[in-house]
């Protein structure tokens, strides 16, 4: 890793799609969060085709305050395609994605970031280990629905990692270039697939402890993602089996 002050040092992803309503106090809070840290950081918003001004709003909170790209996908494409492009075109030696509700707060950032430092190659923020703290909960049927996902993936991936599903990860620069050319899954399972992918090729996949704050405007249907996220895992084994270490 080279030294922070040779250039940006983390990068920030974040997906979106028709927040106009939630963008511009994450922009605030992530922009007020970095413009703290001793390295230099960048912000890049990633429009998924939304309809409404998302990428206009991006643009307007981001400009003159910090280092930032705004990219526009033609048509929505999804959250797993739209983290894809963000971290792939990032420039920091840490490369950060998260959910434009900020349900894992930013500051967070710094425990993945301690993680990577300690070595790991992957950071993932947990809901499920020790440590953690859920604020406010989802529904006990979404909730549940969550921890039967959590266990096929267990089971079908042999992960064993109990939270994948959370949106706040953190690839070092390595991790990244290798991982995100591998991910097939545009959608709802893409997070599980980064995991697989990362510990098929041998990276250090850690979970780290957080602060959650349910938001009651997911955009994740329960019944109908659920099904087709269940499919992605039966998929997402059969694709990557043969990675290998150095297959990157």
């Amino acid at each position: 890793m080279t030294s922070e002050a040779e250039g940006i040092y983390l990068s920030v992803v974040i997906p979106a799609y028709n927040e106009v309503a939630r963008l511009g106090p994450t922009l605030e809070r992530v922009i007020n969060y970095l413009g703290e840290q001793p390295y230099q950081a960048e912000v890049l918003v990633v429009d998924d085709g939304s309809a409404d001004a998302t990428a206009d709003l991006a643009r307007q909170r981001l400009a003159d305050r910090i280092e930032h790209r705004v990219l526009v996908n033609e048509t929505n494409r999804g959250k797993g395609y739209s983290v894809r492009r963000g971290m792939l075109e990032a420039q920091g030696e840490v490369r950060l994605f998260s959910d434009a509700d900020l349900s894992t707060p930013i500051e967070h950032a710094a425990d993945l970031l301690a993680a990577i430092r300690a070595g790991a190659d992957v950071a993932i923020a947990s809901r499920a280990i020790k440590g953690s703290d859920i604020e406010l909960h989802q529904s006990f049927i979404r909730e549940s629905a969550g921890k039967m996902f959590s266990l096929a993936q267990r089971a079908l991936l042999g992960s064993g990692i109990k939270d994948t599903q959370c949106g706040f990860k953190m690839f070092t620069t390595q991790a990244a270039e290798a991982v995100f050319p591998h991910q097939t899954v545009e959608r709802w399972a893409f997070d599980a697939e980064l995991v697989f992918i990362a510990q098929r090729l041998g990276f250090q996949v850690i979970e780290v402890p957080v602060r959650w704050v349910n938001s009651p405007d997911t955009k994740v249907s329960m019944v109908g993602d659920g099904l087709k996220m269940v499919v992605d895992i039966a998929k997402i084994r059969w694709r990557h089996h043969g990675l290998r270490p150095g297959g990157g």
